[in-house]
């Protein structure tokens, strides 16, 4: 076979777990010239408030707006984008935000409380945040599937007001990002991006009024802001490169799964395209594959690099072996491209995304299939979860005590909070106690 486009390896090798951790190994958000950047910018937007904006989106999209007004989309221009696209693309549109809406609707919590037998009541009550800020990535990025996903769960759990951010360079923005927005009911779109945007919606302007978290994808800049005003407000994750693991019984046509690996290869130069699968003779067929078809892609360049640098073809034992493996890797897209997905399903215990069987390709889940294409990246579904309507709720206790439960409990509040030697809130529960 000629020169390999991507790598192989098999892992009853010695070396398998060592190799693997290089392919794998990815630092995010490290640059420290980048940092330096960053924090100027957010310390001026900070102090200076709309007119630190304006400058710095003047300077970096290439604007020339007097005021920060200039950058705001108005509901009228929202509703004319809906008239500027195509009609099969308002229809693909809607009906990927009402699957994703069905969808979300049923990750709805309700408040709840118990009363035990003494009177005392305990619950909790779930609220939406009042305030979310969403970035979307502009200029070459034109991505309205992200605002359908990350709009619409916030728009769903009961978030008063989205403020969506979105550069503009050049003073050019997608027809198509501006009727997602319309689309999915965004409240408010400023045309700023970078870490100036993070800024604003982290520590409020004159025009821009404070958020309590924020969402989305971005640059470098954009997730270095984003780590930096975390605690200011929440955030949802920093985001590491696309990847897709492909676990496979050599049964699938190997054309499908050279494209499904190429559907994460083409996002850019860092994603990940791994496929494992017991069987070498279909390694081989799906290597023919990409080999075929890569030069077929339009993003032919950035996927062969994604293909060389960081994917990979490993031959495992068995189906066992190979579940262990992408439990290890913990991959953001799962595919389980076998006869029978169920029976694996139980011993998966990380992946952001699982798809089930041969007709699930991972870009089904990118559009329209319903759930959130937010996932968690580079291992952390280890121990995070997709984006979803949980993440724009917030839950809080209730606690209500009778005067006989206040009693009661008082007693061994009261001996606790002695044995840590906090008297006052001894004495604050013993003023409750009823001998």
């Amino acid at each position: 076979m000629s020169e390999s486009i991507i790598t192989r390896l098999d892992a009853s090798q010695s070396d398998f777990n060592q190799r693997l951790d290089q392919l794998l190994a990815w630092e995010s958000v490290s640059d420290t010239r980048v940092a330096a950047v960053v924090d100027d910018i957010l310390q001026q937007v900070k102090i200076r408030g709309d007119v630190a904006v304006v400058e710095f989106t003047n300077k970096f999209d290439r604007r020339s707006a007097q005021s920060i007004n200039d950058f705001v989309v108005t509901p009228a221009q929202l509703q004319h984008a809906l008239t500027q696209i195509s009609a099969e693309q308002r229809v693909a549109l809607e009906i990927a935000a009402e699957r994703i809406r069905n969808y979300h609707q049923h990750q709805l919590q309700s408040s709840w409380r118990y009363t035990e037998a003494d009177g005392t009541v305990l619950g909790q009550q779930i609220s939406a945040m009042e305030r979310v800020g969403l970035y979307v990535p502009g200029g070459k990025a034109s991505y309205p599937s992200s605002v359908l996903m990350n709009a619409i769960p916030a728009k769903v759990a009961g978030v008063d007001e989205l403020t969506m951010v979105v550069p503009a360079p050049d003073g050019d923005i997608s027809p198509m990002v501006l009727a997602a927005a319309a689309i999915a009911g965004v409240d408010r779109v400023i045309t700023i991006g970078g870490a100036q945007a993070v800024a604003a919606l982290a520590y409020g302007t004159e025009t821009i009024a404070k958020v309590d978290k924020i969402v989305g994808p971005g640059n470098i800049y954009v997730a270095t802001a984003k780590r930096a005003v975390f605690g200011q407000v929440a955030i949802d994750m920093i985001a590491g490169p696309s990847e897709i693991l492909v676990v496979c019984d050599g049964l699938t046509d190997p054309d499908w799964i050279a494209m499904d690996l190429f559907s994460q290869a083409e996002h850019d130069e860092q994603a990940q395209s791994i496929l494992l699968c017991p069987d070498a003779d279909y390694l081989n067929k799906v290597e023919a594959s990409l080999k075929r078809l890569l030069p077929t892609l339009a993003r032919e360049t950035i996927a062969s690099v994604s293909l060389k640098n960081r994917g990979a073809l490993i031959k495992v034992a068995d189906m066992e072996q190979a579940i262990a493996v992408s439990n290890r890797i913990a991959p953001e897209h799962l595919e389980l491209s076998v006869a029978d997905p169920e029976s694996l399903l139980p011993q998966v215990r990380h992946a952001g995304a699982i798809f089930m069987g041969r007709f699930t390709p991972e870009a089904l889940g990118d559009y329209c299939a319903g759930p959130n294409h937010v996932l968690p990246t580079s291992g952390t579904a280890r121990f995070s979860s997709p984006l979803g309507v949980y993440d724009f709720q917030k839950r809080s206790s209730i606690i209500m005590c009778s005067a006989a439960g206040a009693s009661v409990l008082s007693k061994t509040a009261s001996v606790l909070a002695r044995s840590e030697y906090l008297e006052a809130h001894a004495r604050s529960a013993e003023y409750r106690i009823v001998d």
